[in-house]
C-alpha cells in the first residue's frame, strides 16, 4: 500500500524559495510552482487539497464563515463537517489505508484514524488551559512525552508565535512516523513558523526571511529522512505565497460611515451590531466576503466600497467561490493592500478584545495579534506594522515532491486528485 507523508507549510511561496533559496533542503524533492486556490488562505487551502474541489463545492470560502441567520460571524471553527465533499482518501481508506492529520485545521470529527489539534478549555473566570485534541485517545500525551514537552498555543500563534511552534509539530511528526502502532499510510503535518516571519517582517526582509528559511529546510530534510526510513514518499507544498503588505483599507469603517454598518455602544466602547447592520465586511488578509442583509442595497454597498483606495474589485462572488456561504460581494485587494476589521478611528472606541488575542471574537482576521502592545500584555492594535499578507492568487506558491507522480501538476485541486491516484496505487 502507498506511504506518503505530506507537509504543508504556511507561506512557501515560489518566488521566496526562488529569490532566498531553500538551504539544506533535499534536492531529491524538486521544487515547482503551484497555483493557488483562492482565496489563498489556510483553510480554504486546506479544504481544496483534502477534497480536489473549489471553494463553490467543499464551501470554505475563507479561514471564517457568516452565519447569516445567526447574526454571527465564526473563525477558525474545527469541525470538520464544514468542509462539504468526498475526501481524496476516502476510496484508499475503504481498501485499508490509515489517515493522519496533524494541525490540520478543521480536523475535528475528521474520518481518520489520528488526529492531533490545538483544542484549549477558555475557563469562565479568564485565562485557559492548554491542551490538544487527539485520536486515538492519549494521542497528545503519548506525543508530548516522546517529544520531551507539551505543545505550548503560545508558540502557535500571538506575539511569543515563533519556529518553537514547528520544532514540536515536526518532532511529534516523526514519532508517529516511527512507531509501527501508530503511523497511518497517509500522514498530514503542518509547519507554521515562516508564515509568522513573513506576516511581521515582510518577504522582503532578507535578515529575518533566510533564517526562518533555513529553519525551514532543516524540518523538511529532517522529516524526509525519518519517512523515507520508515518507506515513505514526500509531499511538501505552501498553502499561499506571502507578499508585501503597504497599505491598510477598512472596509467596516467604510460602511459605518455610510450608515450601512451599526454598533452598538457599551460605556466608551462599541461592539458590532450585525443584527441591525445592512452590510458586514468578514475580512481576511487580501480578500473579504461583504454581506449585505437588503438585496436593494447592493449596488449602494458596492459603489462605496469599490472606490476605496486599495480595493482591486468589489463584485459578486467569481465562479469557483460562488456558495452559500460566501458574501454577496467579494473585495478583492489591490497588490500591496490587506483588509482589517476594525469600524473604529478612535482608539477608545476599541471593544475589549481588540486588545488581546481572541481569534473567534473578531469579525476578521488580526494580524496585529502578532504584535505586543500597551500595556503588556495585550497585542498590538497598530495595523501599518504588518509587513506581509496574502489571499490573492496572481503569484505562486511551492509544491515539491520525492516522487514523479506527483510532480509537474499545475494547480492545488489539481494536485490533490494526483494524491488521490496516488494513495489507489
Amino acid at each position: 500500500m502507498a506511504k506518503l507523508l505530506v507537509i504543508e507549510v504556511a507561506g512557501l511561496g515560489w518566488d521566496l524559495a526562488e529569490r532566498h533559496g531553500l538551504p539544506g533542503l533535499d534536492g531529491a524533492l524538486a521544487p515547482a510552482p503551484l497555483k493557488p486556490c483562492f482565496p489563498a488562505v489556510t483553510c480554504t487551502a486546506q479544504a481544496t487539497f483534502r477534497t480536489g474541489l473549489p471553494p463553490r463545492d467543499h464551501g470554505v470560502v475563507c479561514n471564517g464563515r457568516m452565519d447569516r441567520r445567526a447574526c454571527r460571524v465564526d473563525f477558525w471553527n474545527q469541525s470538520a463537517r464544514l468542509v462539504e465533499g468526498p475526501r481524496l482518501w476516502d476510496a484508499a481508506r475503504s481498501a485499508g489505508l490509515r489517515v493522519g492529520m496533524m494541525f490540520w485545521q478543521q480536523s475535528l470529527g475528521e474520518a481518520a484514524d489520528l488526529v492531533l489539534s490545538p483544542a484549549p478549555i477558555h475557563c469562565h473566570g479568564g485565562g485557559m488551559i492548554q491542551d490538544c485534541h487527539g485520536l486515538p485517545a492519549g494521542l497528545y500525551g503519548r506525543l508530548s512525552a516522546a517529544v520531551g514537552r507539551p505543545f505550548r498555543l503560545q508558540h502557535y500563534w500571538g506575539p511569543l508565535a515563533s519556529a518553537r511552534s514547528s520544532r514540536w509539530i515536526a518532532a511529534a511528526t516523526a514519532a508517529v512516523l516511527a512507531d509501527a502502532d501508530l503511523a497511518p499510510e497517509l500522514l498530514m503535518t503542518y509547519l507554521p513558523h515562516l508564515d509568522y516571519v513573513l506576516q511581521k517582517r515582510g518577504p522582503d526582509d532578507t535578515a529575518a526571511v533566510r533564517p526562518a528559511l533555513r529553519e525551514t529546510a532543516g524540518l523538511i530534510a529532517a522529516l524526509s529522512a525519518t519517512a523515507r526510513q520508515h518507506g515513505y514518499e514526500i509531499l511538501v507544498w505552501g498553502d499561499y505565497p506571502i507578499t508585501p503588505a503597504e497599505q491598510v483599507v477598512f472596509p467596516n469603517r467604510l460602511l459605518r460611515e455610510a450608515g450601512l454598518f451599526s454598533v452598538r455602544p457599551v460605556g466608551r466602547r462599541t461592539y458590532p451590531d450585525l443584527y441591525h447592520s445592512r452590510a458586514v465586511a468578514m475580512v481576511d488578509h487580501q480578500v473579504a466576503h461583504v454581506y449585505v442583509r437588503d438585496r436593494a442595497d447592493l449596488e449602494r454597498v458596492r459603489a462605496c466600497l469599490a472606490a476605496a483606495p486599495g480595493v482591486a474589485e468589489a463584485a459578486p462572488p467569481p465562479p469557483e467561490l460562488a456558495h452559500p456561504d460566501a458574501g454577496d460581494l467579494v473585495l478583492t485587494a489591490s497588490p500591496g493592500a490587506w483588509f482589517a476589521y476594525p469600524w473604529w478611528s478612535e482608539r477608545r472606541e476599541a471593544p475589549d478584545y481588540a486588545s488581546h488575542v481572541d481569534i473567534h471574537s473578531k469579525i476578521g482576521f488580526d494580524p496585529c495579534e502578532l504584535f505586543w502592545g500597551w500595556p503588556p500584555p495585550g497585542v498590538g492594535q497598530d495595523p501599518t506594522r504588518v509587513r506581509g499578507t496574502h489571499g490573492r492568487d496572481d503569484r505562486p506558491s511551492l509544491s515539491a515532491a520525492s516522487t514523479a507522480a506527483l510532480r509537474g501538476t499545475a494547480s492545488l485541486a489539481d494536485l490533490a486528485g494526483q494524491v488521490r491516484a496516488f494513495l489507489q496505487e
